[in-house]
């Protein structure tokens, strides 16, 4: 993503962090582990929801499920996107039908990748409950939806951007703002 990098809000101490936290209160909500997943939104989100499970693995002492979903074809802007999206491999491999799913995603902002995650997500079954935890929400909702669990709000003008920054795909650690040349 282009752009000049205007301030630092989480360093890879500060995600570590965030990550145990959101961690706690998934266990908390749900009152332990019973029937609990974790699917992560294909790119930043399914990292999280790897070390989310590590997590809770380390609090909890139960292994999570974890899987990996892939919107593309869910999204609403498709033809905006692209001529041929590229569509990656959705893997969820365990039912959601009766699961207490926690959809893990990296930035919220207006809610359009969450709806076509729960959208996904019904396609492949019906869960008890869906949750969602996002690292940073950033406000500028054009959808009712809303986060069960945060890293942290970060207000934002609509002109920014919030990269998440992750070893697993960018090679570092670290949640940025970026202002967008006009």
């Amino acid at each position: 993503m282009e752009g000049r990098e205007k301030t630092q809000i989480l360093d890879g101490e500060g995600i570590r962090r965030a990550l145990t936290r959101i961690a706690h209160e998934i266990i908390e909500r749900n009152k332990g582990t019973e029937d609990l997943v974790l699917i992560g939104i294909r790119r930043r989100g399914a990292p999280m929801a790897e070390r989310l499970a590590a997590r809770i693995r380390e609090i909890e002492g139960h292994t999570v499920p974890v899987g990996v979903l892939d919107i593309t074809l869910y999204r609403d802007d498709l033809t905006t996107l692209a001529h041929q999206p590229l569509v990656q491999r959705t893997d969820i491999p365990f039912t959601v039908t009766g699961k207490k799913v926690v959809l893990v995603d990296d930035v919220l902002f207006t809610g359009r990748t969450t709806r076509a995650a729960i959208d996904a997500v019904m396609d492949l079954g019906r869960p008890q409950v869906v949750q969602l935890a996002v690292m940073i929400d950033r406000g500028h909702r054009e959808l009712p939806i809303r986060p069960d669990y945060v890293g942290k709000n970060v207000p934002t003008a609509r002109r920014e951007v919030v990269a998440v920054r992750l070893q697993e795909i960018d090679g570092e650690e670290g949640v940025v703002i970026l202002e967008l040349p006009e």
